[in-house]
């Protein structure tokens, strides 16, 4: 079960365990955890479950000590999480989503969290684990669950998502970063390399053979070796590298490769994608 104050943090945490497996249910009326935890022991088909149980639940939230607790005595292992915030915290996230407090009508949000605090405080004397998220971003707090309910997070690899492209084209829509490689001599001007494209070794070789070329791809992985590191930190699994040249054949496709090439499998999973490699 996870309860807590508006803004504490409950939706992370539901979906954190609805990817460990949990079947997950918000805002669960009270009075029905009887009869589903009943149907579930019935059907045998679902082992884990989590449900959250908050202030929307009003005039039925004063059943809620009683019923957790009827059914513990029944033998349901049962274990409640309070998530729980410094006030300035939790109006500080009202304010940034611009969200009204469910019970702050036309007041301030510190009106509403001062009644919550009240309607809660039976409730948080039940929980079994009462995690503070004061200073939790979205990701700390969802591997804290993880953590708690799974063993130490291991995390995936990150994946590296190159994309070569031809500006004549557009730019890629899913691009994080997008880089222009048009700085480069075009090989499109060269008789015998330009019916060919850059997964061809003698455009490659004429590509990367400039200095120009050697010191780009040096100093743009070494800000990739930076940057990387960071978004990894703040939770994003995954990075899309847009490069692009004017026709998406020569110059992009070249660099993508080269770039691609600079990194070590065991660190990150490498995609690679030229999208517009037939289209001139």
């Amino acid at each position: 079960m996870l309860s807590g104050p508006s803004g504490s943090g409950k939706s992370t945490a539901i979906k954190a365990l609805e990817d460990l497996g949990y079947y997950c249910v918000d805002n669960m009326p009270v009075a029905l955890l009887p009869r589903f935890m009943e149907l579930l022991a019935r059907s045998g088909e679902i082992a884990r479950v989590a449900a959250v149980i908050d202030v929307r639940e009003r005039e039925f939230l004063k059943d809620f000590v009683q019923v957790f607790s009827d059914l513990k005595t029944s033998g349901y292992h049962m274990e409640l999480i309070y998530l729980e915030a410094s006030d300035d915290a939790l109006v500080r996230r009202f304010s940034e989503t611009r969200r009204r407090h469910p019970l702050a009508a036309d007041e301030s949000p510190m009106e509403g969290l001062l009644r919550e605090r009240e309607l809660l405080k039976d409730l948080k004397s039940l929980a079994d684990k009462v995690v503070d998220t004061t200073e939790f971003n979205v990701h700390q707090l969802r591997d804290i669950i993880k953590e708690h309910y799974s063993g130490p997070v291991t995390r995936e690899k990150m994946s590296l998502n190159f994309i070569s492209f031809g500006y004549r084209y557009g730019l890629p829509t899913d691009a994080d970063l997008v880089i222009d490689v048009r700085f480069l001599p075009n090989p499109y001007f060269v008789n015998s390399l330009k019916r060919h494209d850059g997964l061809e070794k003698p455009v490659r070789d004429y590509i990367l053979s400039r200095e120009e070329a050697k010191e780009f791809l040096e100093r743009f992985r070494n800000f990739l070796d930076y940057l990387i590191p960071l978004y990894w930190k703040e939770g994003k699994s995954y990075l899309t590298i847009a490069v692009g040249c004017t026709g998406g054949k020569h110059r992009s496709v070249a660099m993508v490769e080269a770039i691609a090439d600079g990194f070590h499998p065991e660190m990150v999973t490498i995609r690679k994608r030229h999208r517009d490699i037939k289209k001139s």
